[in-house]
């Protein structure tokens, strides 16, 4: 292994302090090594679940280098020295890790999706004393196009029927996808309605003329695919497809670092990648 003295550094540019949860992960080693190529954050905490083998090891082993950062399952250890931590793992673990955080003053940038509404609430409050940035995908193109999305709805309000199709890996566990939820969102609040109230998540057997007040939501699961999300806007004579592919991670732990960034020096507060981007 090489130095971790070799790592990217800058003389001149802050030093964003970040932890990063499911460090074992395929994302979390996505983090570690978008963090490892920053020349303005450096890794100092590395947190996964106790089960997880890679518990006491080196945090960047996987990139052939010793960090001098160990993988750990105590919170407490793996927040201590950080300013922000990244989290995409699960809902209950995020939490518990976020009631470190709180507890620390360690800002937050979540990633996980599959939250129930009592979990966000916590999220909310958790936010009362630090700043979180909480979006169910941290891409800046899937970000951008929500908020095409937004305008989309508004210009398309009458005669169109809306579907969000989405496609992921084989191994993702929530369906629909977090960021289809959120398209759902962001075209429902357009229109003047709540999602609670209009989507359909299911369709089997006679199901009746379509609804044209409805949101509808299909979900496809197979191989290695990252992440695919398209809205269909279907008309009488015509259909508008606005369509996102992702084909790397890499997207995501960009986003990330953006969001990192963006929590430096601001207090408390529940912010999204629109506060990120200035999309709002």
């Amino acid at each position: 292994m090489t130095s971790a003295t070799t790592a990217p550094s800058s003389a001149c540019a802050p030093r964003h302090r970040v932890a990063v949860a499911g460090a074992s992960g395929r994302m979390g080693r996505m983090l570690i090594e978008a963090i490892r190529a920053s020349d303005d954050c450096v890794l100092v905490g590395a947190l996964d679940t106790a089960a997880s083998p890679a518990v006491g090891s080196d945090a960047c082993a996987f990139l052939g280098f010793a960090s001098g950062v160990p993988i750990t399952s105590d919170p407490r250890r793996g927040l201590d020295g950080a300013e922000v931590l990244i989290d995409f793992t699960r809902p209950e673990g995020t939490l518990a890790h976020l009631r470190t955080c709180r507890a620390l003053g360690v800002r937050a940038v979540v990633g996980t999706t599959g939250f129930t509404d009592a979990q966000k609430a916590e999220i909310a409050g958790a936010a009362q004393d630090v700043g979180v940035v909480l979006a169910p995908n941290m891409s800046v193109g899937v970000n951008v196009t929500l908020k095409l999305l937004e305008m989309a709805a508004k210009a398309l309000s009458t005669g169109y029927d809306i579907e969000i199709i989405e496609a992921h890996h084989r191994h993702k566990v929530d369906a629909p996808s977090g960021t289809a939820l959120k398209m759902g969102e962001v075209i429902a609040h357009a229109l003047g309605r709540d999602l609670k109230d209009c989507a359909v998540y299911a369709r089997e057997g006679v199901t009746g003329e379509r609804d044209s007040s409805t949101i509808g939501f299909s979900a496809i699961r197979g191989g290695d695919i990252v992440g695919d999300h398209t809205v269909l806007f279907a008309g009488i004579g015509e259909r508008i497809e606005i369509t996102h592919k992702s084909s790397s991670r890499t997207t995501y732990a960009q986003g990330s670092l953006r969001a990192v960034r963006f929590l430096a020096g601001r207090g408390a507060g529940l912010y999204d990648m629109f506060d990120v981007l200035g999309l709002k």
